[in-house]
């Protein structure tokens, strides 16, 4: 498990030290682009970013659904393809939103932070869980509960920081 961790963090940094060229294979005229820097909503960074947290929220309670049925197969590893997926729509999702975004710097870093948020906020129920991590029964160890925790903080974390970057922080000038 530390092995796939460690590869998936190898691999979002990757994506993000070569966003620009990632995010300049998608064009401006996709359908989704059109729409949303047609939407006039979306051209304000408090709207943007509260339809950003709440497409991110979909985006991981829908994954979360669909391993949560997973379980009940015994298929191995397919749990990895899911989550990688899961990975690499949410990437898709955040370069439309990137691409469509007409704003300031100040505002896209708005927009980026707010819709972003929604990771920062699971990151601190993952830790606040973690702290106060209690025994069911006496003689529990809680040692793979931590562990879990701890693999859920490191992912919403990077889940924060490859948003925030990918919205909030990347130049117009692409490719």
């Amino acid at each position: 498990m530390s092995l796939i961790l460690l590869i998936g963090l190898l691999g979002i940094f990757l994506v993000l030290l070569f966003k620009n060229p990632i995010i300049g294979l998608i064009g401006e005229n996709n359908n989704l682009i059109i729409k949303l820097r047609n939407a006039k909503w979306f051209q304000n960074p408090w709207f943007s970013g509260a339809f950003l947290f709440v497409i991110n929220a979909v985006l991981f309670f829908l994954t979360v659904l669909v391993l949560y049925v997973l379980m009940y197969f015994f298929i191995p590893f397919v749990h990895l393809i899911v989550m990688f997926i899961a990975v690499i729509g949410s990437i898709f999702t955040w370069i439309i939103i990137n691409r469509a975004w007409q704003g300031t710097k100040r505002n896209r870093l708005k927009m980026g932070a707010i819709g972003s948020g929604f990771y920062l906020f699971l990151t601190l129920i993952f830790v606040y869980r973690l702290v106060t991590l209690k025994p069911s029964y006496p003689g529990d160890d809680t040692f793979m509960g931590a562990i879990g925790l701890f693999f859920s903080i490191i992912v919403t974390v990077v889940a924060f920081v490859t948003c925030l970057f990918i919205t909030g922080f990347t130049r117009k000038n692409l490719l």
